[in-house]
Formats: C-alpha cells, sequence, structure tokens
C-alpha cells in the first residue's frame, strides 16, 4: 500500500497585503485560539515614574491580563501628566488588540525617550475598555507602581 505524505503549505505574512477573517481585517498573524486577554476596571493605586518624577497617577485602571505576558496597566489621559507626553509616528499592529500609537517621553534636560507609552485609538471590536487609554513600558519608564508597591 502506497502512502501518501501531504505537502507542507506556508506563506509568509510579510508578503500578504490584507488578510481577513470573514469581514473583519487580521493584523500580523492569526489569533491563537488558546491566547486569552481579560480587561478589568481596577481601583487599584497605579502611579508610573518618569524621570524622578511621577507621570501618571490613577485610581482609573484597566488591567488587561494577556497569556504569557505581564499585567498591562492602561490610564485615562486625564490622569497622565500629557505636557510630557509627544506624540510618535510609531505604530504597530496587533492582532488581538489593533493599531496602537506610540508616545515618546520629555525629560527634564530637553532630550526625548522614545515610545515609552502607546494606546489604542480605535481598538478591534473586542477591546472597547481599552479605547484610548494608555500604557506604558515598564522598562521605559522609572517604575510602576500598584498600591505603593513596585511593580516586577
Amino acid at each position: 500500500m502506497k502512502t501518501c505524505r501531504p505537502w507542507p503549505v506556508a506563506f509568509s505574512w510579510m508578503l500578504v497585503d490584507q488578510w481577513f477573517e470573514e469581514e473583519e481585517e487580521v493584523f500580523v498573524h492569526a489569533r491563537d485560539p488558546y491566547a486569552r486577554i481579560d480587561v478589568l476596571q481596577s481601583s487599584s493605586h497605579v502611579q508610573v515614574w518618569f524621570d524622578g518624577e511621577p507621570i501618571a497617577d490613577s485610581h482609573r485602571t484597566v488591567l488587561l491580563f494577556e497569556t504569557h505576558l505581564p499585567t498591562r496597566f492602561y490610564l485615562p489621559a486625564e490622569d497622565i501628566r500629557l505636557e510630557r507626553l509627544t506624540a510618535s509616528v510609531t505604530t504597530t499592529r496587533c492582532p488581538y488588540k489593533g493599531i496602537a500609537s506610540y508616545w515618546s517621553g520629555l525629560l527634564s534636560d530637553g532630550s526625548v525617550r522614545p515610545d515609552i507609552a502607546w494606546s489604542y485609538r480605535d481598538p478591534i471590536a473586542e477591546m472597547p475598555k481599552i479605547k484610548g487609554l494608555i500604557a506604558f513600558y515598564p522598562q521605559a519608564v522609572d517604575s510602576i507602581h500598584l498600591d505603593g508597591e513596585p511593580v516586577a
């Protein structure tokens, strides 16, 4: 009896202009059915320190839990010192959240630390709770504190 072996099939995401699942555009790669994102409102006190001083202070944080990633803290713009941020030209695409816009931090010496924070102005339909909120990269700021304790 002859055994047929199927030919492996692959394609490069970088070579397609757009990819759709039904009528919705998929960014970067197909979504993993075993990955999960939970978005929860929180009254925990979150502070973000940048350039030696607090740049954000909020009790209205949205916590985003994503499989295999650290918790992200999304804060309302009203709780952030926006004069210490400047819009960046950087954008990225996430198959789970949509297109992210970035913010760079303005240091007290006048220099700029690029892309310290990001936000989703128009997230995909499954992520409405993070619309317009801003999150910071822990490695790009001095520290992030949750209820007074530094976040690792």
